[in-house]
C-alpha cells in the first residue's frame, strides 16, 4: 500500500510537492488504521461514565486502545511502508518503547519511530545482503530484527518519547490559548488554503488527529478533530456552484456533493476552488464560522470523523453534542454558501437558459465566457466576385 492510495500523484520537486509527499506518507500511515480508531471512539462514546451506555468495564477498553494499540498499529504500518514484514515488526517493537515512556498517547512519536527504525533495518539488510554464508540467513535476519527494535525500543524510553512528549504538550498548550482567546477560529486562515493544495490529509492526521487524540483522552472529547474535517464549508460552495456558478459545470454539482458531504471525499471540491482562487475566501469564512460555532456551543467530537462525511461526524459524536455538531456543519455551509454566492456575482454574469437555441451547442470557458466552436460556428459569406 502506499500513500497515492489516499493522495493524488505527487509531480515535481519544490517545497509544496515535499509537503504533499508527506501528507500522503502520513495518510498511508493512518489511513489503513482508520477503523481501529472508530472502534476506540465508539467504544469511547457509548461506555465513559458519560456515555450512551455506561459501563465500568467496557470502559477499561479506552484507556488501553489509545495508549498502546493505536500507536503501536501506527509503528507497525509506517514499518511496513519502509521495509515490509520485517520493518513493520521492528516499528511495532520501537512503539513500544515510547507507549511505556510517555504520559500522552503517543501517535505522532509513532508516525516518527516506526518508519525510522524500519529504515534502520533496511540499511543493515543492505550492507549484509549476498555477505552471508548459507545456512545462516534466518538466525542474521532475526537477531538483527531484534537488536535494532529492542534498540529503539529503548532509544524510545529515554530519547524519542520525552521529545515527542514535549512537544505534543506545547502544541496543547498553543490550541489552549488560542481557544482563552477566542481565536481558534483564525486557524482556518491556514487551513482551507492548505486543504485545496492537497495537504488536508497531512494537517489531519499529522497536526489536529494526534493532539485531537490527547485533548479527547483527557476530556473525553476534542473540537480539534473538527477543525480541518468539517463537511460543512465545501457543501456551501458546491451548492453555490450548483445555483450560481458558470452553466457548463452545474451539472456536475449533485453528484460532487454527494460524494463530498455524504462521502466525505472533500478533494471533489478543490478543483472548485482552484478553477476561481477567489472563492478560497468562501471555504475560509464558512471553516471560521463552523470552529466559531463549535466553540460557542461547546462540541466536540471523540475521535476523528474519517473521512470527513456527516456520517461519520455522527458516529463519533459524544451524547449531549449533537445539537453543537450539527449547527456547526450547518452554519459553515451557509456562511461558505453565502460568500460564494457573492463571490460568483449570484449568476448575473451568466447567460439565461434560453440563450441557446435548441439545435445549438454553447461551450463555456471555467470563467464563464462562450468559446466559440469552430466545426460548428456559422459560416462567413463567401466573397462576391466581381
Amino acid at each position: 500500500m502506499t500513500s497515492s492510495s489516499y493522495t493524488p500523484a505527487v509531480q515535481g520537486q519544490g517545497f509544496k510537492a515535499t509537503v504533499q509527499r508527506l501528507g500522503g506518507y502520513l495518510a498511508a500511515m493512518v489511513m489503513p488504521n482508520i477503523g481501529a480508531f472508530i472502534a476506540w471512539g465508539l467504544i469511547t462514546a457509548l461506555f465513559i461514565p458519560t456515555g450512551w451506555i455506561p459501563n465500568k468495564t467496557l470502559a477499561e477498553l479506552v484507556g488501553p486502545m489509545i495508549s498502546i494499540l493505536l500507536p503501536v498499529l501506527i509503528g507497525y504500518t509506517g514499518g511496513r511502508l519502509v521495509h515490509g514484514q520485517r520493518g513493520a515488526v521492528v516499528g511495532a517493537v520501537a512503539t513500544m518503547g515510547l507507549v511505556v515512556g510517555a504520559d500522552v498517547p503517543m501517535i505522532l512519536g509513532a508516525m516518527i519511530i516506526g518508519p525510522l527504525t524500519a529504515y534502520l533495518l533496511k540499511l543493515f539488510d543492505g550492507l549484509v545482503e549476498d555477505k552471508i554464508r548459507p545456512g545462516f540467513e534466518m538466525l542474521v535476519d532475526n537477531f538483527s530484527a531484534g537488536i535494532i527494535g529492542a534498540a529503539m525500543a529503548i532509544g524510545g524510553v529515554y530519547g524519542i518519547g520525552p521529545v515527542v512528549e514535549w512537544l505534543t504538550k506545547q502544541a496543547g498548550s498553543g490550541v489552549d490559548w488560542l481557544v482563552d482567546k477566542d481565536l481558534l477560529p483564525l486557524t482556518s486562515v491556514l487551513v482551507e488554503p492548505a486543504k485545496v493544495l492537497f495537504l488536508n490529509n497531512a494537517i489531519n492526521h499529522g497536526v489536529f488527529g494526534p493532539l485531537g487524540i490527547a485533548e479527547a483522552a483527557d476530556k473525553g472529547k476534542s473540537i480539534l478533530f473538527m477543525i480541518e474535517s468539517n463537511p460543512g464549508p465545501g457543501l456551501g460552495l458546491l451548492l453555490a456552484f450548483m445555483v450560481f456558478g458558470p452553466r457548463a459545470l452545474r451539472p456536475s454539482t449533485p453528484a460532487a456533493i454527494i460524494v463530498q458531504f455524504l462521502g466525505g471525499i472533500h478533494e471533489i471540491y478543490f478543483p472548485y476552488v482552484l478553477m476561481k482562487p477567489k472563492l478560497i475566501l468562501a471555504v475560509i469564512a464558512g471553516g471560521a464560522a463552523g470552529v466559531g460555532t463549535f466553540m460557542i456551543t461547546g462540541a466536540g467530537l471523540v475521535a476523528t470523523p474519517s473521512p470527513g462525511s456527516i456520517f461519520a461526524y455522527l458516529a463519533v459524536t459524544p451524547k449531549g453534542d449533537y445539537f453543537g455538531v450539527i449547527l456547526g456543519i450547518v452554519i459553515a455551509a451557509a456562511v461558505s454558501f453565502a460568500v460564494a454566492s457573492a463571490l460568483l456575482g449570484f449568476g448575473r454574469g451568466e447567460p439565461p437558459a434560453d440563450a441557446v437555441g435548441p439545435d445549438e451547442e454553447r461551450v463555456v470557458r471555467p470563467d464563464g465566457q462562450p468559446v466559440v466552436d469552430p466545426d460548428n460556428a456559422p459560416s462567413k459569406p463567401a466573397k462576391q466576385e466581381v
